[in-house]
Order: structure tokens, then sequence, then C-alpha cells
């Protein structure tokens, strides 16, 4: 039977090839989103399927909205993915705390007042830090986020703990890193996916970071979202989602490569996050998790871009840095 799903942030990227999946095997997704513009949607969905999304404008730091948007949204599942990026926390960790660790704590309680026992949420790899070691870790590694965003984050899966200790609530927090696809146009980790961009447009772009990074094709990405909220195991969890560990001039290499161009160029400080994830635990939970190579997704992207090129819809004010 088809299932309803509460997706908060769902017109950003992850949330978006959510959203996308799950209309196409047949169920209901229910946005709630401070923006009511759908482009990202737009850019990945057909317009029948778009037409079956039900949006429901709203702020995640508004408690009593986030309750009611909930209660009216009959849903029986939840995937809270709003949140600020870094460099936003950095520039204004008021408003970064309010976001990531308000809003989450507001789904929490409206699930809990509503009765729903399961919620995944995007938690992330920053809340480990910089690793000097080169091996991936796994969940049993030492947490020493260096920005608010990880810290924030930290912070969430704590609470999700909490929750299910006081109230049975289960949850699963993803900690996912270097995300790229279609729609990927916000942070800092971002950059791969505007390089991409730009390659297919014939614009030079230069990737502010070096070093390696964990790589992982939303759709990817999006599928590990579903799968937990399918099937939310009892308890409060957390997991690493990984793709591959890529040098950033690996990628800026094939994206060069596959555009028959040089225009794109990279440098700077690695990433202060740890560049490889061992996934182990998640995928002997969920089994048949998509694991796309770097070098088909950064093709899909590219043919996407391209397409929406050709169509003349494709939006590139991302690209002004």
């Amino acid at each position: 039977m088809p299932e309803t799903y509460f997706i908060t942030g769902a017109q950003g990227c992850i949330g978006s090839w959510i959203v996308k999946a799950l209309t196409e095997r047949g169920d209901k997704a229910v946005v709630f989103d401070r923006s009511d513009d759908s482009r990202r949607l737009s850019a990945i969905m057909n317009d029948d399927d778009l037409a079956r999304v039900h949006f429901i404008t709203g702020d995640i730091t508004d408690g009593v909205a986030v309750k009611l948007a909930l209660s009216d949204s009959g849903a029986t599942r939840v995937i809270h993915l709003a949140g600020l990026q870094v460099p936003t926390c950095k520039a204004d960790p008021v408003a970064g705390a309010l976001v990531n660790v308000t809003g989450t704590l507001n789904v929490f309680e409206a699930a809990r007042t509503i009765g729903i026992n399961g919620i995944v949420y995007a938690s992330s790899a920053a809340v480990y830090g910089m690793n000097d070691d080169d091996v991936a870790l796994d969940e049993s590694a030492a947490c020493s986020p260096t920005t608010h965003y990880g810290v924030f984050k930290r912070a969430n899966e704590g609470n999700a703990g909490v929750y299910f200790l006081d109230h049975g609530i289960n949850s699963v927090g993803l900690r996912p890193l270097t995300v790229y696809g279609v729609n990927r146009d916000t942070g800092l980790t971002s950059d791969p996916t505007k390089a991409i961009k730009s390659a297919v447009l014939g614009r030079p772009f230069h990737i502010r970071f070096g070093g390696a990074t964990d790589f992982q094709y939303v759709a990817d990405t999006a599928a590990a979202f579903i799968a937990c909220a399918d099937n939310t195991p009892e308890g409060a969890h957390v997991f690493n989602l990984h793709g591959e560990t890529v040098t950033v001039e690996r990628i800026a290499q094939f994206i060069n490569t596959s555009s028959n161009a040089g225009l794109i160029t990279f440098g700077g400080p690695p990433i202060p996050i740890a560049a490889a994830m061992d996934d182990s635990a998640i995928r002997r939970l969920m089994r048949d998790l998509p694991s796309t190579p770097f070098e088909t997704g950064i093709r899909e992207t590219m043919d996407r871009f391209a397409a929406l090129r050709d169509a003349g819809s494709l939006d590139t004010s991302d690209l002004t840095l």
C-alpha cells in the first residue's frame, strides 16, 4: 500500500531526490519547507509526478506550525532534512542553532505528540572533525567537530537518544559528507557539482578545497534515507554514509576529461572533516543500498545538466561566488 511521508527541507538537494524517488514508486510526499520555490524538484521530476506532491510552507523553528503540519499531513513516516549549512552556521551561529537544533527538537516533539514512532534525520560527517589517520572512520570513532554545524548535528544525535530513552521514539541519523548531483548548490562541498555544471556550460570553475573527500551520488544518499524510513530499527541509531573516498584532483581531472576541456581547477585546504567513512554498519542492516561509482554519477549529472541547458531551464545563479 502507498505510504505518506512528511519531509522537512524537501526543497533542498537530498530532499528533492527523496521526493522524486518516493513519487516514482507511488508513495505520497508531503513537503514542509520555508520556501515555496519548487525549481529543484522541477529540475529532476516530470510534471505528473510533481503534481502529486503536497506542499506546506512553514518555518521549522515554529514548533506549533511543525506540529500542525505533521498532524494534517496524515503521514506515518518522517524524514527530517531542514537545516543550515556550514557557511551559514559560521556567519550566524544563533540562526544555525535555531534551525538545526531547535528545528530538530520541534520535529521530535511533533512526532511524540501525534504518536509517530519513527524519524530519520540528516546528521553529518561534520560531527567527526578532522582525522590524521589514513583509515575509514566507523561510528565508534571519537566526535570532535570543528564547526558550529558539526556541533549542532552532534547535539541532534544526543537529543534523538534522549527521545528514545524518555518516549520510545525510534530514530536514525545519517551522516553524509560530500554529496553531489543535480540540485547540490549550497555549501563548500557543493563545489564539485558546481564544477560539473560549469563544465557543461563551457565555463571555468575553481573548486575551493583540495585533499580527498568522501564523495557520494545524491541518488544513493536519498535511497539510504528512504530505506531507513521504511524500516526504522528500534532505538536511536546513527550511521555513516559512504560513497567513494576520492581526491579532488581526480574529480577535477575526470570532469575535464569528460567535457573535453580544461576548465576546472582546484586548490585550497582540505575540508576539516575526515575523508573516509566506514558504512558497513548501515549496509549490514539495510541490504542492497546502491553504490554508484563516481565516474557513473558524474556522467549522469553532466547528462542531466546538459538536458536542462538544452531546455533553457538550467539555473546558474549558484555559480556566482
